[in-house]
Order: C-alpha cells, then sequence, then structure tokens
C-alpha cells in the first residue's frame, strides 16, 4: 500500500474539532478490512465486544491483536507523524506540559513502558438498529489526543442511517452536535477529548465525545485507529 495521506484541513480540525480525509482508502482495501471481521485468521483480533452487554449502545466490534495486519502498521504510523505537530500544538495552547514524540515507535514506547501494552486498532459492525453511545476513546493515563475513523461501507448503498457524529461540551454553553458526512473509504480525524478553542480572552478547553446514529438498514463497517494503547 502506498501511503501518500490526502491533504488534511488543519484549520477545520482548529475549527470544529474534525477535518475529513477523502479517501485514504481504496474501496478494495475497505472490502478486504471489512471482510477480516468473519474471516480473518486465528489469532488476529485479541476481544470482542457486543456492545449491549456493555451499556455501549448495540453493534458489536473486535480490537485487533499484535502484530497488526497489513496495511494498519504503516497507516497508523504515517498517521501519527502527521497529527503529532498537531497534538503538541493543542497541548501548548491548551497549557498542558504533555508533548509527543516525532514518532509512533516512540510513543508506544511510552505507552508499552506506562504498562499500556493492548493495541487499541478496531473494526466496528453495524447492523439494522444498531448504534453507538456518545464516549471517548480512553484507554489509560496516556491519551493522544486525536484519532481516526474510517468507513468501510457505502452509505445509501450498503447502509441507511448511521451518522458519525460528534458532541462538543463548551465552557458555560450548551453542547454543540455536528454530523461528518463520510463516504466509503473516507477517514475523519477528529478530537478524543480535549482540544483548545480561540476564544476573545484567549484559547479555552472543549470536551468531545463521539458516537454513531441508528442504522436503519443494511450494515455498516469501519476500521478504528487509536494511537494509544491500553492497559
Amino acid at each position: 500500500m502506498t501511503l501518500d495521506l490526502p491533504q488534511l484541513d488543519e484549520s477545520s480540525l482548529d475549527r470544529d474539532g474534525v477535518a475529513v480525509l477523502p479517501q485514504l482508502l481504496s474501496a478494495e482495501h475497505c472490502r478486504a478490512l471489512a471482510t477480516l471481521y468473519d474471516a480473518a485468521p486465528a489469532g488476529t483480533f485479541r476481544s470482542k465486544v457486543v456492545m449491549a452487554r456493555h451499556g455501549f449502545g448495540q453493534g458489536e466490534y473486535k480490537y485487533f491483536g499484535y502484530p497488526l495486519p497489513d496495511p494498519l502498521p504503516a497507516l497508523r504510523s504515517a498517521l501519527y507523524t502527521r497529527l503529532a505537530p498537531i497534538a503538541n500544538r493543542w497541548n501548548a495552547a491548551m497549557g498542558v506540559e504533555t508533548r509527543y514524540p516525532a514518532t509512533h515507535a516512540g510513543y508506544l514506547e511510552r505507552c508499552h513502558a506506562a504498562g499500556q501494552l493492548r493495541p487499541t486498532p478496531l473494526l466496528l459492525r453495524y447492523g439494522p438498529g444498531d448504534y453507538n453511545c456518545l464516549h471517548q476513546d480512553l484507554y489509560g493515563e496516556l491519551v493522544f489526543p486525536l484519532q481516526v475513523v474510517t468507513l468501510l461501507s457505502e452509505p445509501g448503498q450498503d447502509f441507511e442511517g448511521g451518522e458519525f457524529v460528534l458532541v462538543e461540551q463548551r465552557p458555560r454553553m450548551q453542547s454543540r452536535p455536528l454530523v461528518v458526512p463520510l463516504r466509503r473509504g473516507d477517514a475523519a480525524v477528529f478530537a478524543v477529548h480535549h482540544r483548545p478553542v480561540q476564544g476573545t480572552r484567549g484559547p479555552y478547553r472543549v470536551n468531545t465525545r463521539h458516537g454513531v446514529s441508528r442504522v436503519r438498514a443494511g450494515q455498516r463497517s469501519t476500521l478504528g485507529l487509536i494511537f494509544h494503547d491500553a492497559a
């Protein structure tokens, strides 16, 4: 896989906490990854979660185990390298001392030294009536503040409904919802939890959660790439 990342609109990330990378994955790669959910070799996944059992919503997902299958290692590394300067800029604006190393390998060393050893990339599957409650993907003390979700199915063809939704909680203001339109192969880069917003008196911190609205028909598959590992 040639890792020629699409142009990232940093102004969209700063303004809305989300930016779309159009056609990050080809239709062929999307189909191959979605097929892994049922047809992966033994040991590909480390665990499966049925969301209704935990009050997370309806649907299910599987976490990949190490070693990650191709193209995930290269994709995770390339995306991290692109996003680390933004993460460092955000932390500086919020007065957070943490700075992230230039490479994902360097950041994983930090995670593993802190006891966060389990890989967090995952495949999610939603059928008719399924949805994902608003949440944040926090797996330990160390958190990289940006993550990526790629839609592996085609809206209007493979499924209906199932919109990707962000809700932003702002100090002393009502929460702001945002629906992010995606096509198959498109990726959304978005804030994991906190991000800075420039106000009239300087930057302030907002809190973001994400989820998926109810799927009305068909099957919706997505790839989630989180850059910190889990405790």
